[in-house]
């Protein structure tokens, strides 16, 4: 892979490859773009089968998350770092504290919280070297378990999609298919319970399926299942790719809307489900409430507001079926122009200062 000509057309701004040989330490930093502020964005540790890979994976998560702090309204850019090595043998405290330097060295152009293979203690390591993290422990004054949050968020992203394919907001009586209910799903389907909606749920974990079961009286049914279940909303809460050629045809939902990561295979399935009617929430807007949650930990962490920052969530989904209708696109390229035209604007504004500053320091020479 040639990183230059891949940075240059993706229009990404630095990338960062940190060692330290007493601690094992191999990571890599990228920073996609900072014109809305400091690149925010998790580090994940996992076991790359090619360095190239976890470059390449570095690249791709901070591209998505530039657009997903852009659409969610944060005054933050994108970045991410992965950590190449098995998170279940090859921690150490001296690796992440490594790491923390590396971030400090950034002097807050990178800001770094939790992701997979990592966790709220890891980021308490690397607080032990600077202040630019985020998801630590709430004895540090952090947010905690993001989980309900993020489960919250949802809930609200849900409630303005089915507002567009239903013609109103309640979820009262609808049928809502829960592919997978791990600690976020697990809130959606709480919230879902109370407004009196009916749930069907499926997980490879049969403890989790027990506990919907149990507590909101949910029907469960095995995992291929889910995509044949007559319902009105279809929310796929665990892998990605899960829309694709094969389950589109099967699907009975008129609104798609649920919090796992790149829940599209491929972009194109965005088109094919538009053409269908099919109301499909772009999974990044919808799935903001964790990064929007710990963004407030950068004003000093305030759960009320930081709640009223997730519950613009549902404006921000709104956001993008309107520019679906006004631009006649799909909803997943709906969300990216809705990004995309939140920095350029930021770009533009910059831009017209920097020429207004040249312009007063000339006449003043």
């Amino acid at each position: 892979m040639e990183f230059f000509s891949y940075m240059e057309k993706y229009d990404y701004e630095q990338l960062i490859f940190c060692q330290d040989k007493t601690s094992g330490l191999k990571a890599v930093i990228a920073i996609h773009d900072t014109t809305l502020g400091p690149a925010l964005g998790g580090t994940r540790m996992w076991t790359y089968d090619t360095e190239e890979a976890a470059v390449e994976d570095a690249l791709r998560l901070a591209k998505g998350m530039t657009y997903k702090n852009a659409a969610a309204g944060l005054n933050l850019g994108g970045g991410k770092t992965v950590i190449i090595g098995d998170p279940k043998t090859e921690k150490n405290e001296e690796m992440f504290r490594a790491f923390g330097r590396y971030i400090q060295g950034l002097h807050g152009r990178y800001i770094t919280a939790e992701d997979v293979g990592t966790t709220v203690q890891d980021m308490d390591t690397i607080y032990q070297e600077t202040n630019f993290v985020t998801g630590i422990s709430p004895a540090f004054g952090s947010s905690g378990n993001p989980s309900p949050v993020t489960g919250y968020g949802i809930y609200r992203g849900m409630k303005a999609a089915a507002k567009e394919g239903f013609g109103t907001d309640s979820l009262e009586g609808k049928t809502v298919a829960v592919q997978g209910v791990g600690n976020v799903a697990y809130h959606l389907c709480k919230h879902l319970h109370e407004e009196g909606a009916s749930l069907i749920v499926t997980d490879i974990n049969q403890e989790a399926v027990k506990r919907a079961v149990d507590e909101f009286g949910a029907t469960a049914v095995e995992p291929d299942d889910i995509y044949d279940v007559d319902c009105d909303i279809y929310a796929p809460c665990a892998l990605g790719a899960t829309i694709n050629d094969d389950t589109i045809p099967r699907l009975k939902a008129k609104v798609i809307a649920g919090a796992a990561n790149n829940q599209l295979k491929d972009a194109s399935h965005g088109e094919v489900l538009y053409e269908k009617g099919i109301i499909y929430t772009p999974d990044y807007v919808i799935n903001a409430g964790g990064v929007i949650n710990v963004a407030d930990e950068l004003d000093g962490y305030n759960k009320e507001r930081a709640m009223k920052k997730v519950e613009t969530i549902y404006d921000n989904v709104s956001q993008v079926f309107e520019i679906s209708r006004r631009d006649k696109i799909s909803t997943n390229q709906a969300a990216d122009r809705l990004a995309e035209e939140r920095i350029e604007r930021m770009r533009h504004s910059r831009s017209q200062f920097l020429q207004n500053e040249k312009h007063i320091l000339k006449h003043r020479l």
